[in-house]
């Protein structure tokens, strides 16, 4: 499909496109961006991460108040929102890129759940918990062991994504072993 941009409004940390519902389908359908919510008026709901993404690949405009915002602005308004916004969203757009599809993860503490390719969220499960970290934040043991368990628990491998100074990120999967 030739890029064709659809608009959406940012709306209490989502974007929402309810008016380009038809073309945005297509993006949730082929590309499993976002979430269709509202039965009899359907709409697809981003989340920051993926909107952006979608923007900066000039497949998404954003409006708020009915006017449409620049990039730059919208990482404010996100930095706003969620805490350490743009490192988290090099590493979505890193793993993204390179074809993996990410979900959020709030319900688990974690940032993201990571999907294998080709694999459709809702038909399997994902594959990593990913937790994202700059390479200068600390951690300590008990948050790296609550880390782990929270993805041992679920089955799935834990996945730490540490972006540096350059937005470059390293990523270390941790499993558990038996000896």
């Amino acid at each position: 499909m030739k890029k064709q941009e659809v608009s959406g409004d940012i709306v209490r940390g989502k974007v929402i496109i309810e008016d380009d519902f038809q073309k945005a389908q297509y993006l949730n359908s082929r590309s499993f961006f976002g979430e269709v919510k509202g039965g009899k008026n359907p709409r697809l709901e981003l989340s920051l991460f993926e909107a952006l993404y979608l923007k900066e690949d000039e497949k998404l405009s954003v409006k708020k108040n009915s006017k449409k915002i620049s990039v730059k602005a919208f990482i404010e308004k996100a930095e706003k929102v969620i805490d350490d916004f743009y490192s988290k969203y090099c590493v979505f757009k890193d793993l993204r890129t390179r074809g993996y599809i990410l979900k959020t993860a709030l319900k688990f503490g974690a940032d993201f759940r990571v999907y294998d390719k080709g694999v459709k969220p809702g038909k399997k499960h994902a594959r990593w918990l990913l937790y994202c970290a700059d390479e200068n934040e600390k951690m300590t043991w008990k948050q790296f062991s609550a880390m782990n368990r929270v993805s041992h628990s679920t089955k799935k491998a834990l996945l730490v994504g540490i972006v540096d100074s350059e937005g470059d990120v390293t990523y270390y999967e941790i499993n558990w072993i038996r000896p």
